[in-house]
């Protein structure tokens, strides 16, 4: 029987607020078994782009990265948030270890080629070494990953948060029984945007499929659900969308993603 494991994707606004990064992160360190965590961090980054007179640029919601964004992008998550978040998991019991993709080759990634628009140092995750960190879990420590690989050849990339979750959740499914876990600020996928509490607690495919043409999953919403659609396919075992309370285990009020 494979053991378990939780692969938690948080916010950068979780972290900035005191109170509920106390909470989330007291939450994750009471997890059972084996886990992980992923952090974004883009509006701090944007915050502190802004202070040093560097423009930033999204195209449909998403980050264009050039050399001085992604030398903010390298500070904000790999140094500022990574060593926040390391540091109150220690206080917790909790022997955490702060990853970006280049540490012990973790997560490769290549440039994200041009198209329509260039994404500048934005990378699409070719491979995650899932040996190492496989020996990482296994000595005790609870790696916690930034939205940053590399290239192998000494390049830093800029990575969605979202999607590197989804790709570690889905290459160390082939060792563990695995649930990927997305906390945002709603308690889940709401039937009606206007109600917290509308929450649709268990989705399928046909009834994603279904929410898609009725256009209750719309903007925001449709990349997360996107990567969490392309886990489920790819043999994660489930995936869970809500707020952070979901990860108490008497929990319900969230939703529930499977095929």
């Amino acid at each position: 029987m494979k053991q378990k494991l939780s692969v938690v994707k948080i916010g950068g606004n979780l972290i900035e607020d005191a109170e509920e990064c106390k909470h989330v992160l007291g939450l994750f360190s009471k997890l059972d078994g084996n886990k992980i965590l992923v952090h974004g961090g883009g509006n701090k980054a944007t915050e502190l782009a802004n202070q040093m007179g560097v423009e930033s640029k999204m195209v449909n919601g998403r980050r264009i990265t050039n050399a001085e964004t992604l030398d903010i992008a390298l500070m904000v998550y790999g140094g500022l948030y990574s060593k926040k978040i390391v540091a109150k998991l220690q206080s917790l019991g909790t022997d955490a270890i702060g990853m970006s993709g280049a540490d012990a080759d973790a997560i490769r990634a290549h440039k994200r080629p041009k198209k329509n628009v260039d994404f500048g140092y934005v990378g699409d995750v070719d491979m995650v070494n899932t040996y190492g960190i496989f020996k990482l879990l296994q000595a005790g420590f609870t790696p916690i990953f930034c939205a940053l690989t590399h290239d192998g050849k000494g390049q830093m990339l800029n990575t969605n948060a979202d999607t590197i979750a989804a790709e570690l959740a889905i290459a160390m499914s082939d060792q563990f029984e695995t649930t990927l876990y997305y906390c945002f600020e709603k308690k889940g996928v709401l039937q009606n945007v206007e109600d917290e509490n509308s929450v649709i607690k268990h989705i399928d495919s046909k009834g994603y499929d279904e929410l898609l043409a009725y256009g209750i999953i719309a903007d925001g919403m449709l990349p997360k659900m996107h990567n969490c659609f392309y886990a489920l396919r790819n043999e994660v075992s489930k995936v869970c969308v809500g707020n952070t309370n979901m990860l108490k285990a008497e929990n319900s009020d969230y939703t529930t993603l499977t095929l």
